[in-house]
């Protein structure tokens, strides 16, 4: 049976994860609100700072106010806190400032910390947490500094500094916000198309923050010695790796072939990339066909990996199910992966996952369709995008009424958090070794 006291705790970490986002989504509004947040120093609506807000803290990049020309410098700096904090983890921040008050950090603490970066066991989560937190700011901070010449050929030293800080950690936590609306009211990187610097260091940015923390622990703890990792870490890469290649190799012959050689290669890795939960785009994405359309969709849905800072299903939640299907058309009682077994209750979970991303996205994006008179492809892009914490849209955002960007943030904040942290946090868990008689029925 389980234990009740253990249960107890586990549902009392998920809360504490939802408040913890809450807590940040509603101040972080009341600032934006305020006059000094924006450009012209006029009072933003509830609405709108609530949405950018949600969007901000659950590193998603759906904006309903242009970024650079209406909010301020201190409503950016606002929305980049936001950004910075959701992508690392408001637990993760938590734990660290109780650390440096020199409080004890006791088991309910710890239990927290593991649920929120899906770590599998308690031990160690103060080390991670700080792991977590100095290693974000340094691969900032060097991607902060690599893409400072792109900027001071345009822009004043300090402005410079700034759009590197902002971009490097928007790409880092897979946010999607950008400062390019000087350029063009929500034109996002569409003017860096060709360069491949640029390109090339924020898909490192992106990839990097996407992986997932205790995967980087992997990567710095055994370097290239692949077979010591855990498999966790096998199945992120190698996943990562398919999701980043096979795509790519479709945008590159079929929807990008009117580009220059270059520029059709950087944009095609560029769009594997920012796809799954960054939100940055290079190209007009209302000129993809709709084959093109499906890919993102894909893409979008599956996101990055678990304890990372991107969104969406997770890598290994596809692989996962692969598996398992390979498993049933081989006919195999069990599912192997690199010499390993996998749990039956990781499979179920995964199945569970699957259907609640794929049924809250699809119900959403007919809502959307039917309320705003949009195509169901153009409404079911925006869902996707929100509840993967992506960022990508078709251009419709701005024009969604109340209703429909009540439940995009609904889906964000669905999307960050997890949907089995917000079930976990409500259902109490019940079971017992009593059993009901097994009966078979037929499937597919």
């Amino acid at each position: 049976m389980i234990n009740p006291v253990k249960n107890k705790r586990s549902r009392s970490a998920f809360r504490v994860i939802i408040l913890g986002f809450l807590i940040l989504i509603m101040v972080g509004s009341i600032l934006l609100m305020l006059p000094i947040s924006s450009r012209d120093r006029v009072m933003t609506s509830f609405p709108d700072a609530l949405f950018t807000a949600v969007s901000a803290t659950c590193v998603t990049g759906l904006v309903v106010k242009d970024t650079a020309t209406y909010w301020s410098t201190f409503g950016q700096i606002i929305i980049l806190i936001m950004i910075q904090i959701g992508g690392m983890g408001v637990i993760t921040i938590g734990l660290m400032i109780l650390r440096a008050s020199g409080r004890k950090i006791g088991l309910m603490q710890r239990e927290v910390m593991q649920e929120s970066v899906a770590a599998h066991n308690i031990s160690g989560m103060v080390k991670l947490a700080s792991f977590i937190i100095k290693g974000s700011l340094l691969i900032e901070g060097i991607g902060a500094m690599a893409l400072m010449p792109v900027f001071f050929k345009e822009y004043k030293s300090l402005k410079a500094i700034g759009y590197s800080i902002f971009h490097s950690i928007s790409a880092f936590c897979n946010a999607g916000f950008d400062l390019m609306g000087e350029k063009g009211k929500f034109s996002s990187l569409t003017s860096y198309s060709a360069n491949t610097y640029l390109n090339i260091v924020i898909m490192l940015l992106i990839v990097i923050g996407g992986i997932g923390f205790l995967t980087w622990s992997d990567v710095i703890v055994h370097g290239f010695h692949i077979k010591k990792y855990a498999l966790q870490s096998k199945i992120v890469l190698l996943t990562s790796l398919v999701l980043i290649t096979i795509p790519a190799i479709y945008f590159i012959f079929g929807e990008y072939g009117n580009l220059p050689i270059k520029e059709r290669l950087v944009s095609a890795f560029f769009q594997s990339v920012t796809a799954r939960t960054a939100g940055f785009n290079t190209q007009d994405l209302s000129a993809m066909s709709e084959p093109g359309t499906a890919v993102m969709l894909f893409l979008m849905m599956i996101g990055g990996s678990s304890g990372s800072t991107a969104g969406g299903m997770k890598t290994t939640t596809l692989a996962v199910l692969f598996l398992a299907a390979i498993s049933v058309f081989a006919r195999k009682k069990e599912v192997p992966c690199f010499k390993r077994r996998i749990a039956e209750d990781t499979i179920r979970t995964a199945s569970a996952i699957l259907f609640m991303y794929f049924s809250l996205s699809f119900i959403v994006g007919i809502i959307i369709s039917k309320v705003e008179g949009f195509p169901l492809l153009v409404g079911l892009f925006e869902s996707v995008s929100a509840i993967a914490t992506v960022g990508l849209t078709m251009g419709i955002t701005t024009s969604l009424s109340l209703i429909s960007r009540i439940l995009l943030m609904g889906l964000m904040f669905f999307g960050r958090v997890g949907g089995l942290t917000l079930i976990y946090a409500a259902v109490s868990s019940e079971d017992s070794n009593a059993k009901y008689p097994l009966e078979k029925i037929a499937v597919g």
